[in-house]
């Protein structure tokens, strides 16, 4: 029996073994914690021992959700509750006491025909990269998520969406609101509980890291790759430019760590046989859309390979068409414009994509996530009367 004042475990940031480790601390045997964990995961039903509640999911609420149609299905966004900043000069100001976080579900439609769905994770509320393009960069760093608020996001994709029990959640990507290789000790564990057989039960195949080139991350990652049951895990880094003078006003990274020193550091990295980089590429209007800057690009991924009719790169480049941020310099690009893009990185020998545009109706795109109420630069809210406030 548990006692009076036992404590709630909760599964969402731990692996089965870990659970199970915590679960003897209550006197609870290993068989009684695989049951436990697994219900958790696969039905959300809490555990109990002679009526005591011991074990339970605990994610933030869902506070809105927002869906916008395609094609293929809904896309949907969901804002998930968190807890607010604890500490430093953030915990004072008002709006940071509770916080919300951002995923968006992707609708896909394979060859067969059967829609399922990729959940675009979040690993920070706000973002420190500072990238020009991308609207969470505008929060500036807010916190990190902890494991179990990553994972929060996969559950209530799973269990608490309205007609959760119908959406086939079968890739995850970690594109989300912040940069994954400043909080990679969280995704980590976060992936180890994914994948975890006994509870969400995903493939690494089927997660997707991306990053805006952290070399150091990189090669962290490296090493996980190398753990028995992670070498599938998927790699993408955000390239966005041609040239380090482009890339560098765009994305501050690129000063420390600048395109060369990236490329290195991808050449060394332990693919595994027959997987590929993801080079994303934002597509801006004015910016890096240019002939000149196909050829610039595809000079760059030439040492990954180039496509022919009877060989594969090591690399495939997405293409991504600019979705504007708040207060945007750029226009988002116009339909010519990408595919001439596409046209010539094909002509240079480049395997690209072209990634549809999905949820930038609802700020709910690649680049859009973000509260605006807690960007770092202030936003100047109309009255009612339709002057602003100043």
């Amino acid at each position: 029996m548990s006692p009076p004042d036992c404590p709630i475990l909760d599964p969402l940031g731990m692996t089965l073994d870990q659970f199970r480790l915590a679960a003897a601390g209550l006197g609870l045997g290993p068989h009684q914690a695989l049951h436990a964990y697994r219900r958790i995961f696969r039905e959300n039903r809490p555990a109990t021992t002679a009526g005591r509640l011991w074990a339970q999911a605990n994610p933030g609420p869902i506070v809105h959700a927002l869906e916008e149609q395609t094609p293929e299905g809904p896309t949907v966004k969901f804002l998930q509750q968190v807890s607010g900043v604890q500490s430093g000069t953030l915990s004072t100001r008002p709006g940071f006491d509770t916080l919300t976080v951002e995923s968006v579900l992707i609708p896909m439609i394979g060859r067969l025909g059967k829609r399922s769905y990729t959940l675009c994770l979040s690993s920070q509320v706000g973002c420190a990269m500072g990238c020009t393009f991308c609207e969470t960069a505008q929060m500036g760093l807010i916190r990190s998520l902890t494991a179990a608020e990553i994972v929060a996001q996969w559950f209530a994709a799973t269990h608490l969406l309205d007609h959760a029990e119908a959406r086939d959640i079968r890739n995850l990507v970690f594109m989300g609101m912040g940069e994954p290789m400043d909080n990679l000790d969280a995704v980590l564990q976060a992936i180890r509980v994914l994948c975890d057989s006994n509870g969400p039960a995903l493939g690494a195949s089927n997660i997707t890291i991306s990053t805006v080139g952290r070399i150091d991350g990189i090669r962290r990652l490296a090493e996980f790759t190398r753990e028995l049951g992670f070498h599938r895990l998927g790699l993408a880094i955000s390239i966005n430019a041609p040239n380090d003078h482009i890339r560098s006003q765009i994305m501050p990274i690129n000063r420390s760590s600048p395109m060369a020193e990236l490329r290195d550091a991808l050449l060394a990295y332990p693919m595994r046989s027959g997987g590929k980089f993801c080079f994303e590429y934002v597509l801006i209007p004015g910016v890096n859309d240019g002939p000149e800057h196909a050829r610039q690009l595809a000079d760059y991924l030439a040492p990954f390979g180039k496509w022919t009719r009877d060989t594969l790169p090591l690399g495939v480049l997405n293409l991504i068409p600019y979705n504007p941020r708040h207060r945007s310099p750029w226009p988002a690009p116009t339909e010519e414009s990408v595919e001439s893009f596409l046209a010539h990185l094909v002509e240079l020998g480049v395997y690209a994509k072209r990634r549809r545009t999905k949820g930038r109706q609802m700020m709910g795109a690649c680049g859009q996530l973000g509260a605006r109420h807690i960007r770092s630069r202030r936003v100047v809210e109309p009255t009612s009367d339709g002057a602003p406030i100043r």
